[in-house]
């Protein structure tokens, strides 16, 4: 790895820890605040509020000044917040700390994407946000497990000082590490904003927030699928999710690979069209354990590998608003998170087994790759005369490709 990318590394770790490790500890929240299981999940509900109001807001605001200073800030920020999420007295004051902890999260993505793609080799770019991404990956196989062993056993605040420490040592990295990009100067934030009133920007916000929510479909209620379904026991879910979490990782590498050798268009709109099909296969299978753990692996890895692609497509192309629009599709994958969560537990309430969230995402992932696929159909009009090669192969973060 470019030891230059470890900082952005290092913030996914962090920001993957704080966003996933909440949903194994709402039990010992809930006991321990005095609320009940659904109320203390309100406590996820608001850090994705905060990401989506955080990742265009902030930078808006910062984008005049140099990325890396605007990743320390970032970093100040989401350390500083998990701190107050650690001394939380009730819960009222941690909704507000979770709320504030997921302001900087897009923002830190979007901004770490633009530095990643500068900063990588000619031709490399998609695979040097992957490694970005890689963090979050890694917060699944082992972070999260370990926040959520030490939450039930000891505290729940040691889990969110785990955060902070991955925090503090990010903070360290970045300034040590990052190299100093020049700011834009010349920017100018009415003419970045302009690019929202592009059908294209639409497209893809579309794309991200339904097609994304396909993974959050399944992932939502796998630990019920699993055990209900599939016949694993309570204690097995742990292990299970180590496994969707490797499947992440490898697919998270696979898609930066994918994007640079074809278009991030082109990879996005084929990789939508596996996860629904995917997830249609999770349906019929999952009754078997045996299949069930294959699809729970190769599912993580299709949905993950959407990553570095879909994050490259929104850079190539908001030419001139690259961060403030990085930034609106982590908001968007975000969106995503809430619409597969609510719309997967639909079939559930008309008591539907835990197989059908999937078919609600394979759904979701389909109508994704309709938008992708209007994307590409767009811009080829736009550029009828571009040869095939151009099409096909990005050749740096200043290209065109789709």
């Amino acid at each position: 790895m470019n030891k230059n990318l470890l900082p952005l590394t290092l913030g996914g770790l962090g920001i993957g820890i704080t966003e996933f490790v909440m949903m194994g500890l709402l039990p010992d929240i809930a006991r321990d605040l005095a609320v009940s299981i659904p109320k203390a999940g309100y406590l996820i509900s608001a850090y994705a509020l905060g990401v989506v109001i955080g990742a265009p807001l902030l930078v808006a605001i910062a984008g005049k000044y140099p990325p890396k200073n605007i990743l320390i800030a970032l970093m100040v920020m989401f350390t500083a917040f998990n701190a107050f999420s650690a001394f939380a007295p009730d819960f009222n004051s941690l909704f507000i700390a979770r709320l504030l902890s997921g302001l900087p999260h897009g923002a830190f993505f979007g901004v770490g994407s633009v530095v990643a793609s500068r900063i990588a080799k000619k031709g490399k770019e998609a695979q040097a946000v992957s490694l970005m991404f890689l963090g979050l990956t890694i917060a699944n196989i082992a972070g999260v497990p370990l926040g959520t062993y030490i939450g039930h056993n000891f505290s729940w605040r040691f889990s969110f000082a785990i955060v902070v420490a991955v925090g503090l040592i990010t903070l360290f990295s970045l300034k040590t590490l990052l190299p100093a990009l020049s700011a834009n100067a010349d920017r100018n934030l009415k003419n970045e904003l302009s690019f929202f009133k592009k059908t294209e920007a639409w497209l893809i916000i579309f794309m991200i927030s339904i097609g994304t929510g396909g993974l959050f479909c399944w992932y939502s209620y796998i630990a019920p699928m699993m055990t209900s379904v599939a016949g694993f026991s309570a204690d097995a879910v742990t292990y299970i999710l180590v496994l969707a979490g490797v499947g992440m990782m490898v697919g998270n590498l696979l898609g930066g690979f994918l994007a640079d050798r074809f278009s991030p268009g082109k990879a996005s709109a084929a990789l939508l069209v596996v996860m629904a099909v995917t997830l249609i296969i999770v349906h019929f299978v999952s009754f078997n354990p045996v299949t069930a753990l294959i699809m729970t692996f190769v599912t993580g890895a299709v949905a993950f590998a959407l990553a570095a692609p879909i994050q490259m497509l929104m850079i190539n192309t908001a030419k001139g608003a690259e961060m403030i629009a990085a930034s609106v599709s982590q908001a968007s994958f975000n969106i995503g998170n809430a619409l597969g969560a609510f719309l997967g537990g639909l079939p559930l309430v008309y008591h539907f087994d835990y197989t059908w969230p999937a078919v609600v995402g394979a759904a979701m992932a389909f109508v994704g790759a309709l938008f992708a696929f209007a994307f590409i159909k767009r811009k080829k009009l736009i550029n009828p005369s571009k040869p095939l090669e151009e099409v096909l192969v990005c050749e740096g973060a200043a290209c065109d490709c789709i």
